[in-house]
Order: structure tokens, then sequence, then C-alpha cells
């Protein structure tokens, strides 16, 4: 495991410029899963993210020589922040490689800071082989966002702050990407408690570093793809793995469909905006995935907050239609004077508030006469909307 001496030394250099972010007790997730839950709130942190611990403790522990040709870093966009603002506290120059797909929340964040932007490739590691040869051939120092000492030592810092808090803690559960947080934290957690059982969650459309732990070997996948982007690495890393592998007792997957749940879940609930890499372990709680942990006092540590916002209106939406408390219906009408205002009339005298309404009378579909009307209204849950399709039914509206 990383040198216990290495982290602490990292909590020293960071301090004046990392949050010691809050940890609380969440009592609404704890009902629900049946554990005593206390979440990390590294969402919170400078940049949004934990990813400037290792990165302001890497560049913090380079030469002058080394800082003063510059770094580059290859990110999804937390490691970007964090390399992009400690180059600017050492005033250094910084190039971030970044996807093609970032979200631009999490580019313009990079520029903030006032780091150069390379956009290239589909994800991290198409990136990351760009940055690589691009510091070669400009001479700039790599800050890679995980497989590094120094990096790791620095995410370790995370479970310090935790156990100063709540020494007497079962388990941690962490998101898991490329694995320098988890690498990182596991070692420090190993090395003052080994009692403490370490979680670690990961995607399930990022599986390199599951499979690769599950057969103890280094398996890469082919390709990734999930809403949890700060996790989405396609390449296993044999440093953090051997680290993982040493340190780490249970690892579990999450797919997009409860990642979605636990970032609105963490929004409606704790009033918490997590991006999705930061929800994994909340949406393993929720989703009965480490049932064993009841009655346990168990961390969670979400590990980032810049979530775009495109994609949050997306999961807002599609969880109030969820929860019933949306509902989308289209019938067909006959297209004379008097016909919508009669279905209207039934949706108000069910309490239904109409917040959309599309009229179609040229579909191909259609007889002659008729017109196809979608509405999108506001319900009151899942026993309003049965009540919804049962009149409507009965006036000939929807067909059972």
């Amino acid at each position: 495991m990383l040198d216990i001496k290495k982290i602490y030394e990292a909590k020293e250099r960071i301090k004046e410029v990392v949050v010691d972010t809050p940890f609380s007790y969440a009592p609404y997730l704890s009902n629900i899963s049946g554990c005593e839950v206390y979440l990390k709130k590294e969402n919170l942190q400078v940049t949004g993210a934990f990813k400037i611990r290792g990165a302001y403790n890497k560049i913090a522990s380079l030469s002058e020589a080394e800082r003063a040709c510059g770094v580059v870093a290859a990110s999804a966009g937390n490691h970007a922040q964090g390399v992009a603002l400690s180059a600017l506290k050492f005033n250094i120059k910084a190039v971030i490689v970044m996807p093609e797909s970032t979200p631009l929340t999490k580019v313009n964040g990079v520029k903030h800071y006032g780091a150069e932007v390379i956009l290239a490739g589909t994800n991290y590691d198409e990136a990351y082989a760009y940055a690589l040869t691009y510091g070669k051939e400009n001479s700039l120092t790599l800050v890679h966002p995980f497989e590094d000492e120094e990096v790791m030592a620095g995410q370790g810092t995370v479970a310090l702050e935790i156990l100063e808090k709540c020494e007497d803690l079962d388990a941690v559960i962490i998101p898991v990407g490329g694995g320098g947080l988890i690498s990182g934290m596991a070692s420090a957690f190993k090395s003052i408690n080994p009692k403490i059982e370490v979680i670690g969650v990961s995607a399930k459309g990022a599986p390199a570093l599951k499979n690769s732990f599950d057969l103890g070997q280094a398996i890469d996948s082919t390709s990734v793809r999930t809403i949890a982007d700060g996790i989405a690495v396609r390449d296993t890393s044999k440093i953090t793995l051997s680290h993982i592998l040493g340190c780490v007792d249970r690892f579990i997957s999450v797919d997009d469909e409860e990642i979605a749940n636990g970032i609105l879940f963490l929004l409606e609930k704790q009033k918490l905006v997590v991006e999705g890499a930061g929800a994994v372990g909340v949406a393993a709680l929720l989703h009965n995935k480490l049932e064993h942990l009841k009655g346990k006092k168990v961390a969670v540590v979400l590990s980032g907050g810049n979530m775009d916002v495109t994609l949050l209106s997306v999961i807002i939406e599609k969880g109030l239609l969820k929860s019933g408390r949306k509902m989308n219906v289209t019938v067909t009408l006959v297209d004379k004077p008097g016909s919508l205002m009669r279905f209207t009339q039934i949706l108000q005298e069910l309490n239904v508030n109409i917040v959309h309404i599309a009229y179609d009378r040229t579909s191909i579909s259609l007889e002659y006469g008729d017109a196809h009307v979608t509405v999108h209204m506001e319900t009151k849950g899942e026993e309003h909307q049965s009540q919804i399709k049962a009149v409507l039914q009965e006036e000939g509206y929807l067909r059972g």
C-alpha cells in the first residue's frame, strides 16, 4: 500500500489550498438503507471535486526546474480544474487535454483558472495519449490523474479528514474511475484502522477496473459509455490495481439508471448537486447493493459536483416521470370545435396541471377528421395517475 507518511506529508502541503469539506450525517439515506450513513462532501471542495488534492500535491512536490517548464494533463474535467488551479497558484503554464465530449461547464471551469484547453479524443484514454505526446514535444511535466504516488497521496487526505471526525467507522464507500482516490484512501484507512471495510463502486459502463479486481489481473475494456463521465476510464492502471488488490475489500458497480436515481436523490433530499461519478456510492445504497452494511456506520464519498446542467435537466425530467409526478398522454380526438375543451375539462376535474399541450391534425397515421393531442401534465403520484388512466379509458380516450 501507499506509505502513510506520504499522505500525512500531502495533508500538510495542501492545507492552505484545500478545504476540509463537511462530513455530515444523512438521516433520510440512513433510514432507507438501514445504515448509519455519513456523507463526505467533496462536491463542495475547491474546483468542485477532490482532484485538487492530488494535483496540488504533485505540482508542489516538483522541482523548480520542472515547474518552470510548465505542466500538461489529460482529464474529463475534475483533474483538469485541479491542475489548472494548482498551476495558477504557482504561476506556471498549464495545458489540459480533454475529451471532445467534455461538458462545457468543465471546459469553462478549466479556462477560468487560466489554463490552455485542447479537445482531443472520444474518451479519457485517447485524450491521455494525445497529452503524453504533446507533453514530450513541448517539454511539459505530465501530471497524471491517478498513476502517480504524489497524486494518490493527495487524494488519500480525504481519508485522514474522515477519521478525524469519525474514528469508529465500519465501512467507507468510494467512487472508482482510474483508481487514484481509492488507492490513496484505502492505503490510509488500512494503515490506521485495518478493520474498516473499503468498498469501491464503479459505473457498469466503464467495467475495466472492476473486471480486473474480480480476476486479479489487469483487463482493459474496448469502450466506455456512462453518464458518470468523471469515472469513464477505459483502460486499467496496473499501478492503482496493485493498491486496490492489496487494500480494497469489495468492489461493485451500478448502472446509469441507478446513478441517475442517486443524483436526483441527493438533489431532492440532501439539497446537494453531485455529478454522476460522485453519486455512485449513494446509488449503491439506494439500490440495496450492500445489504451486509445494515446497522453499521458507513461513510460515503461524494467525489465531485461539477454536473452538466443539460444532463441534470434530463435526469430531473425522467425522475419526475418515474416517480409519478409527471405524466405524458397522447389521445386521438375528433377534430371539431369543443373536442379539445371537453378533454381538458376532464383533466381539470381530475386536478391535473397541464404544462404542455401539442395538437397534430396532419400525421399520416390519422384518419381524416381526427387529431392527435399530446399532453404533458403534473400529477400527484402513481395512485393519481391510475385514476387519470381509468377515467380516460372510461371516457373512450384510452384503450384498456
